[in-house]
């Protein structure tokens, strides 16, 4: 007689077949690959809560600060004083054009292993979450390096909604690290494109300085500006930070990260 394909023990083992998970994530470096798959709760909000999964190497991972379903590539620092920095502007090559306009800077452009910004939205989402202290790391074509530090970072933290309120910057308690401070000046405003003008200067500052920024009446800060390798002739339309090069230098590298606090 016939054996038949639906005996109980090879029914057992089809049905065992069927039932064996399969991976739901997709690793962005090495690191990343090592780690396990969590539920929805754990699910990193950004680069500390992948430092506390395991991953202390500096790398591009992917964040969820709008939700479970909406990944966002990111690079982490996870090695600059103590690390689990997450990086949302980093320029250092001229790649990537940031004079966009504001859905551009809403959402985000760029690649996270290269030049990119993470986006106002994204930024807003995780200071509304978590308290940040900010890092601001700039470098000339000299190569020397210096930095600015504030201990208080958030965009329109008391808003319901945060683009109606031009993704307003509130920053506070500057700590030198040879940088200056050209940062506190624009406390308090609304970050302004070519396209949108939400600065307090009679002319569009964005369109002026050719970058996006919380602009003021214009700015003594402008690290979105045009990546024009060092000296220009042109004022304050570069990588410029006053305080340290003035308005007529243009910086090699900037990056802008958080971390909480």
């Amino acid at each position: 007689m016939k054996a038949s394909l639906f005996q109980p023990g090879l029914l057992f083992l089809l049905l065992l077949l069927v039932q064996l998970p399969t991976s739901q994530g997709q690793a962005i470096n090495p690191e990343a690959a090592r780690q396990p798959q969590h539920c929805e709760d754990s699910l990193p909000l950004d680069c500390e809560d992948i430092y506390d999964q395991g991953s202390e190497t500096d790398g591009v991972y992917l964040i969820y600060p709008a939700g479970p379903n909406i990944p966002v590539p990111v690079y982490c620092d996870m090695t600059t004083d103590d690390g689990k920095w997450t990086v949302f502007q980093k320029r250092f090559n001229g790649s990537i054009s940031f004079f966009r306009g504001w859905n551009d800077y809403r959402f985000g452009f760029g690649r996270a292993d290269s030049e990119y910004w993470l986006g106002l939205q994204n930024i807003h989402l995780l200071t509304l979450k978590q308290k940040y202290e900010l890092r601001v790391e700039l470098e000339d074509f000299e190569n020397s390096t210096v930095f600015a530090r504030y201990t208080d970072f958030s965009l329109s933290p008391q808003a319901i909604s945060a683009e109606e309120d031009g993704y307003t910057l509130h920053v506070s308690g500057f700590i030198d690290g040879g940088a200056g401070d050209s940062l506190t000046y624009h406390n308090g405003q609304k970050f302004s494109t070519f396209d949108r003008d939400q600065d307090l200067f009679v002319q569009n500052c964005a369109a002026l300085s050719s970058g996006a920024w919380w602009f003021k009446s214009c700015h003594v800060s402008n690290l979105n500006g045009f990546y024009l390798g060092g000296a220009h002739l042109s004022y304050a339309s570069g990588i410029n930070w006053a305080q340290w090069k003035g308005f007529y230098y243009s910086l090699k590298r900037s990056e802008m990260k958080i971390r909480r606090v």
